[in-house]
């Protein structure tokens, strides 16, 4: 077996490694960079003009493509082109349904707390699948350019991003075939580009206003020693440059530049729209007005319509400024990052807030990118002097319905580290908890090594779904880690303690590293039939109860067919076939929708009999 060239032990890189490259995995579009003579620079197309690659995905009769000729898909087959998948990262349907309206292409909305899936024709994709594609072909781009295999990277995600977002971004990079060290906030990065942070000696507080295309999160850090630490954070996930386009668009519509019909029912003409305003925006950055296609917008109007935006990123700069006890003129820098920087009311505004030049020399486009290339540089023993932490050299977790993995602490995670997570029981009245802890980075607990297992007993009999389970995963500096469960409801709980590297050698933990890679697609499928099996059977167990309790409401036909769609659901969750699953499923929920609401008014009515309002 060849040997790979990280520390597994320590999670530190051999000397003379290969490439380290750094990732900006955007809303609106993505780059890679990676150090060129001691600089970070970004690849460019084959021309050698732009570094963007926009975030945009089409399917194709025979081939996926990514970028430039993805986007000229939009109008032309928008429902099977897809955009903003950022936004869709690790969110579940009830955190996006207010923005599916401004989609040209379909979410899936079978539960409203389960992961959001994205359907083209008759296949559902995750985030995952499609953020991977992106992630494929960054990688294509700089293998091309430097006409070498590239397989280690560094991907930076919003500072506010939670844990699933984060564990979602490392699935992509995974599925695309990028070992990913480290998941670093994009402030962070913003900063090491502007070379904050490579002074050892320095000690500076730093202020990152970050809007891009979908979101904006401003960020105050204080670096000191080489040590980045996030004092404080606050944004919006829902807000960013789109939200500039979809105020204009809001505004021809309003003026009847635009029919109104006509942009709600046709996908084509909406994605017209959509592009028009964003080639506007762009626009009114050096312009006074913009006119082309019979739309025409003035750059005053256009400061008026996002005038109310740009306030509440102010606001969100004035709340991250007080939660971080620091005074304005404590702030050393104010450095701009995202595409969306680049309208003027937005500098002046910022400008204005912090009473000083806002810092915007570096494109604010590549600046994170740059960033996350000498964080890479760093990590491969490049830059010294720099602090690097012990991680942990494999990722953490426990076993979750099916035989999944639930990954708590990721692998390349900084030591020590302290993360809990959420859960709740699947089975009504359910009194105990099988807690089992597994080292390794496969999706399925049978091809990850088991560390240990405990009980949580004595839980308070619930329906299923009440119970309120913490799982918390303690990893101290020596290794030693402590997994507690607790009921937060009853308040028991219990733990188990699990002594330092659990008995594996370097190369056992290179072996476990290479398969998780060489079964990644594979494994991604296993999970995704697994979790669509796991919520087909609660939409069975929801749907059977539902005609058990309203067999008075449901006429014989609507019970005929209700039962017939759950007999074809559980054939289905019984296959092999993910797609087929998800399709019963939406065939289902499509069909008991409006029969849930009507049976939901009536309980409403016969609450209200006989009382005034």
């Amino acid at each position: 077996m060849a040997k790979i060239p990280i520390n597994l032990s320590t999670g530190t890189i051999e000397q003379n490694s290969e490439i380290i490259v750094g990732i900006d995995l955007g809303t609106t579009n993505s780059l890679v960079a990676y150090i060129k003579d001691g600089k970070a620079v970004a690849v460019k197309d084959e021309n050698g003009k732009r570094t963007l690659v926009p975030s945009v995905i089409h399917f194709g009769p025979d081939e996926v493509i990514v970028g430039d000729p993805a986007r000229k898909k939009l109008i032309t087959h928008p429902e099977k082109t897809i955009y903003s998948v950022k936004r869709l990262m690790g969110k579940s349907y009830k955190d996006v349904n207010s923005f599916e309206n401004y989609l040209s292409y379909k979410i899936i909305d079978e539960d409203q707390d389960a992961l959001v899936k994205i359907q083209v024709d008759e296949k559902f994709y995750s985030p995952i699948e499609l953020s991977a594609e992106i992630l494929k072909a960054l990688k294509k781009r700089i293998e091309t350019r430097l006409n070498k295999s590239i397989q280690k990277a560094v991907i930076t995600v919003p500072a506010y991003f939670n844990d699933t977002q984060r564990q979602a971004t490392r699935d992509a990079g995974k599925l695309a075939g990028l070992d990913v060290l480290r998941i670093i906030n994009e402030p962070t990065a913003a900063s090491l580009a502007y070379g904050i942070g490579l002074d050892q000696n320095e000690d500076r507080k730093i202020v990152v206003y970050d809007l891009g295309g979908g979101t904006f999160d401003v960020s105050i850090l204080q670096i000191q020693q080489g040590i980045f630490e996030v004092l404080s954070t606050n944004g919006d996930t829902f807000l960013g440059g789109d939200d500039f386009d979809k105020k204009i668009i809001d505004y021809w519509i309003e003026d009847r530049q635009v029919d109104r019909v006509k942009f709600k029912e046709n996908k084509s003409y909406r994605q017209r729209v959509r592009l028009s305003a964003e080639e506007a925006k762009k626009i009114l950055s050096s312009a006074e007005l913009y006119k082309a296609d019979d739309l025409s917008i003035s750059l005053s109007k256009f400061n008026e319509l996002i005038k109310p935006l740009i306030d509440r990123t102010i606001e969100a700069c004035e709340i991250a400024l007080k939660d971080s006890n620091l005074k304005k003129e404590e702030i050393s820098n104010v450095i701009m990052v995202g595409g969306s920087t680049r309208v003027p009311l937005i500098k002046s505004s910022v400008s204005s807030f912090f009473d000083q030049q806002v810092n915007d020399k570096i494109d604010p486009d590549e600046v994170v990118a740059l960033g996350a290339a000498i964080q890479g540089d760093i990590l491969a023993g490049n830059q010294k002097g720099m602090l690097l932490l012990d991680v942990t050299p494999l990722s953490l977790g426990i076993e979750t319905v099916g035989g999944l993995m639930d990954v708590i602490i990721p692998r390349n995670n900084k030591v020590p580290a302290r993360v809990g997570r959420n859960y709740t029981t699947s089975v009504d009245g359910q009194k105990n908890l099988k807690v089992s802890v597994y080292q390794g980075e496969r999706d399925m607990v049978s091809d990850n090594r088991k560390l240990g297992e405990f009980i949580l007993s004595g839980i308070p009999p619930m329906p299923a779904g009440i119970p309120k389970i913490e799982i918390q995963f303690i990893l101290d500096a020596d290794g030693i880690l402590v997994v507690k469960a607790s009921e937060l409801r009853s308040g028991i709980s219990q733990n188990i303690e699990i002594r330092s590297q659990y008995g594996l050698s370097e190369e056992e933990m290179g072996k476990m590293l290479l398969d998780s890679f060489k079964h990644a697609e594979e494994d991604l499928a296993k999970r995704a039939l697994l979790e669509a099996r796991n919520e087909a059977n609660n939409v069975i167990l929801s749907s059977k109860k539902f005609i058990d309790h309203n067999k008075t409401l449901l006429t014989k036909e609507e019970t005929a067919t209700l039962i017939e769609m759950t007999k074809d659901l559980e054939m289905a969750a019984k296959s092999e076939d993910k797609d087929a699953i998800n399709h019963k499923m939406e065939t289902l929920n499509n069909y008991s929708r409006p029969l849930a609401e009507r049976a939901l008014d009536h309980a409403i009515s016969d609450a209200l009999k006989g009382k005034e309002l």
